[in-house]
């Protein structure tokens, strides 16, 4: 991390539906090149969140702002400055890698000339140059993440928002994902990453956990372990999550 340039600010966030409150006035803050976990059970709330950040679901009550914009009035400038993935969807199949690579470019608004210069260059950092004309659907799991990321930060956004994007692939895997998820915070792309591999979360900066839609916890890894007397995060989101009442999103 290597600033205090604040990124990502939520001040007494609350998204409801009817009489349910999915997000119970969240505030918290995420600074410039930090790699931030955002950790909770199902229905704890988190997706919810990370729906408002990104700019796809307007907040009920309260103020939030991404690379500088205001998620209420400036959802449309969020998008172009954030790269996001999912695990459930980041890569159009039935396009070749070179395909997809072009595509997501020109949706980021990088011009022809960038577009044609970063393709090749992402095609070589991936050793994908002589499979460039391969179909996405083709690939193993791991490299269609692999792939998905690095086309989430081509355009170098100020944060990228990462949705249980290791879900699937195996561990050694997720640790070759997890080396370009430190390339790019040494790159100062700030990185807001959920997931529900708690040794993941030992690799976060700073770590939030969210309970019944509110944050019940945030700290580094090893102050949240020294805190709840655990040796693991595992052992810290279980004690945590226990309290949990509800388990839909």
């Amino acid at each position: 991390m290597s600033s205090k340039e604040i990124v990502i600010k939520a001040s007494n966030l609350v998204k409801s539906f009817g009489s349910f409150t999915a997000v119970n006035s969240i505030s918290f803050e995420v600074y410039k090149g930090e790699i931030f976990g955002f950790l909770g059970a199902n229905g704890a709330g988190k997706t919810t969140a990370m729906k408002m950040l990104i700019g796809i679901s307007n907040p009920t009550s309260g103020e939030a702002s991404v690379a500088g914009f205001d998620v209420k009035t400036q959802s449309e400038l969020i998008k172009k400055n954030i790269g996001y993935m999912s695990q459930k969807f980041s890569l159009y199949q039935d396009l070749t890698i070179k395909e997809n690579i072009r595509l997501f470019a020109g949706i980021y608004g990088l011009s022809n000339k960038e577009i044609k210069e970063k393709t090749a260059a992402l095609l070589e950092k991936l050793e994908l140059t002589s499979n460039a004309d391969t179909l996405v659907q083709a690939l193993p799991l791991g490299w269609k993440q692999k792939l998905a990321f690095s086309i989430a930060i081509i355009h170098n956004p100020k944060v990228v928002f990462l949705d249980e994007p290791t879900g699937g692939v195996d561990p050694i895997t997720r640790r070759q994902f997890w080396d370009m998820i430190y390339e790019a915070a040494d790159r100062d792309i700030t990185v807001f990453v959920t997931t529900h591999y708690m040794d993941e979360a030992e690799y976060c900066s700073r770590v939030s956990i969210m309970v019944d839609g509110n944050i019940d916890a945030l700290d580094t890894p090893s102050e949240l372990k020294r805190t709840h007397n655990a040796d693991s995060m595992e052992k810290v989101f279980v004690q945590l999550a226990r309290k949990a009442k509800r388990t839909d999103n």
